[in-house]
């Protein structure tokens, strides 16, 4: 069978409402009866309006079409699971194969997310029913073992609290049926997306050296015409309002291993002069982009004719003392964390090409605190420049440059960020007017929901 694009949409799960099975029952049921007839338009019709702006009618069409064309008709499901309390995963039969169809209900019962993928039939992990975190303070290993208790064999998490202007490090490592402590402050993980942040600051650093404008196009440094003459200015780019869709269409994912690894100059130059085309009106929308976050950093290379890694080098990880990062996991040895799936198999390292900006870098717990602790610094303005709000959401989210700025219950503003890769799951959150923040980085794929409800629990109030 050809490989097929999966994952429909993928949308921010943090705040969402969750609904009940029943509804969750009821919406599948309905979604299963219009798929089988054909009626995508009606399935359409039962996305929130989020969704819709994400992945219009005309794409929605497409996807599920080619989607029959390769695994047939629903035959059968059976509830799985629900995931972190923000999704709902069914076991489902097509004609031609057995899917995993992960769902997402806002309030009102429509879909917020859709998430298709081969089915494989989880491994049973025993809980582990010892918490050895005696070390650590009563609550909070409470907290760190209610969380991890049930990840597969040898999950390591890499916590750091920033709070009355010190850093305390909590590493934890699960040994068979014991959660226990680690000194992991300096070893290294995958961050995934919390990259977008440090490529925003490259952005914002350029922008407060006046050596480009924040509302500049990065068309103009490029030697050919985008298609359709389509303008993209590096502000949209950094906040996800550009319009781009998440990933190219001419990126091949066959290699689900490493799939950025092959995606270079040439491909990134074939989709602007042949493939360009906006999913929405720039500045309207705020729909998550690798595409354009990665697009970005290597435009930023080629602004100042370097690369992007170099200028992350130059710009942030010198100038922050972030001695322990990396743009490679080449070179690292015992360093590195070995990172695995969500049922404790190892995995690969992830390797970008002209999409490093959206995902690529490695660091560590310690590092990243160092990059919190500069938030609180007023001479940092291209960091205080990044923090601004450049487009409302919703009453509760904004976004600033690269980072998602989240109204607590208390009405205080939280920067945030995560991250997930092959076999990482990362999240990071900055309270600038408290000076607390907490950096949580785990080698286990797939728990985003797991590692982002510690990080907010954990960060101080």
């Amino acid at each position: 069978m050809k490989k097929l694009l999966f994952a429909l949409i993928t949308l921010l799960m943090t705040n969402a409402s969750f609904a009940q099975t029943d509804n969750y029952n009821v919406v599948f049921d309905q979604f299963q009866a219009d798929y089988n007839a054909g009626k995508y338009e009606d399935i359409f019709n039962g996305f929130a309006s989020v969704m819709k702006e994400a992945l219009p009618l005309e794409n929605t069409i497409q996807f599920l079409t080619a989607l029959k064309s390769q695994v047939g008709n629903m035959e059968s499901k059976e509830f799985v699971r629900h995931q972190m309390q923000t999704y709902a995963t069914y076991k489902t039969k097509f004609e031609k194969a057995v899917l995993e169809v992960n769902i997402s209900l806002d309030k009102e019962n429509l879909i917020n997310g859709l998430f298709f993928k081969p089915y494989e039939e989880p491994r049973e992990i025993v809980p582990a029913s010892v918490n050895a975190l005696g070390s650590y303070p009563e609550e909070l290993a409470g907290i760190i073992f209610s969380k991890t208790k049930d990840l597969p064999v040898n999950t390591q998490l890499s916590i750091a609290i920033i709070r009355d202007g010190g850093t305390e490090y909590y590493g934890i490592i699960r040994a068979n049926d014991t959660i226990k402590t680690a000194e992991n402050q300096n070893r290294i993980f995958e961050i995934g997306s919390i990259s977008k942040v440090f490529t925003s600051a490259v952005l914002a650093s350029l922008v407060e050296e006046g050596k480009i404008k924040l509302t500049g196009l990065i068309n103009d440094f490029y030697p050919f015409p985008f298609k359709d003459s389509i303008e993209i200015c590096f502000q949209t780019l950094a906040n996800h309002t550009s319009g781009l869709p998440r990933l190219p269409q001419n990126l091949d994912l066959s290699n689900e291993v490493n799939p950025y690894k092959n995606y270079g100059k040439k491909e990134i130059d074939e989709y602007l002069a042949q493939w360009l085309k906006l999913e929405n009106e720039p500045s309207t929308v705020s729909s998550y982009s690798n595409l354009g976050v990665g697009l970005m950093g290597y435009t930023l290379g080629l602004s100042q004719k370097t690369s992007y890694q170099q200028l992350l080098q130059k710009r942030i990880f010198d100038k922050f003392g972030m001695t322990n990062s990396f743009t490679t996991s080449r070179d690292l040895g015992d360093k590195l964390v070995k990172g695995m799936d969500a049922d404790g198999e190892i995995t690969g390292n992830w390797d970008f090409d002209v999409l490093f900006g959206a995902g690529g870098i490695l660091s560590s717990a310690e590092d990243l605190s160092k990059f919190v602790y500069a938030q609180f610094n007023p001479g940092n303005k291209e960091l205080a420049l990044m923090r601004k709000p450049t487009f409302e959401i919703n009453e509760t989210m904004k976004m600033g440059l690269g980072w998602f700025i989240i109204k607590t219950e208390s009405g205080k503003d939280v920067h945030w960020h995560n991250g997930g890769t092959g076999g990482y799951s990362s999240s990071m959150a900055v309270n600038v007017e408290e000076q607390t923040g907490v950096v949580i980085l785990s080698n286990v794929s797939g728990i985003n929901g797991i590692i982002d409800a510690l990080c907010f629990e954990l960060l101080p109030r």
